[in-house]
């Protein structure tokens, strides 16, 4: 089961490497980034380009072009990629995808599902860039492949 869409995880993966930079409000070239995490081009791009109708990165044109963070990592929540790109549907649905299932007419997960659900959804919507940034230099967590 995947909770995020793949398009979700490559955003959260090519945001996580612009807060990893140190130069944080200069611009990056979607190429660079889509090589350094082995990520097709043109799937970035389109992905870049919702996250900056959501004001999550800055995107400029031209040769020295390319995109950035928006607002400091310590602003951007996770919750607001996930919103951003996959919506708030996967906090809201079903884990077996049935039909009106609630309180009055639970699947036999549901009583499960919803506090797991809710415990995740409470992470993603507490947790920041920069928390995480953090902890990818402390303890040299990984954003591609292994």
């Amino acid at each position: 089961m995947k909770l995020l869409s793949k398009t979700c995880m490559y955003g959260i993966r090519a945001v996580l490497y612009l807060t990893s930079l140190e130069q944080e409000k200069s611009y990056v070239h979607i190429r660079q980034i889509s090589e350094d995490l082995h990520l097709s081009f043109h799937f970035l791009t389109k992905i870049l380009q919702i996250l900056a109708a959501h004001n999550i990165v800055n995107s400029y044109r031209g040769p020295n072009g390319g995109v950035s963070l928006a607002r400091p990592a310590n602003e951007i929540k996770v919750m607001e990629l996930i919103t951003a790109i996959d919506g708030t549907n996967a906090f809201e649905t079903c884990i077996l995808a049935l039909p009106g299932c609630g309180e009055d007419t639970p699947c036999p997960l549901h009583e499960y599902w919803g506090a797991t659900r809710d415990a995740i959804k409470s992470t993603f919507a507490n947790i920041t860039l920069a928390e995480l940034e953090r902890r990818i230099a402390q303890t040299d967590l990984r954003l591609i492949p292994a």
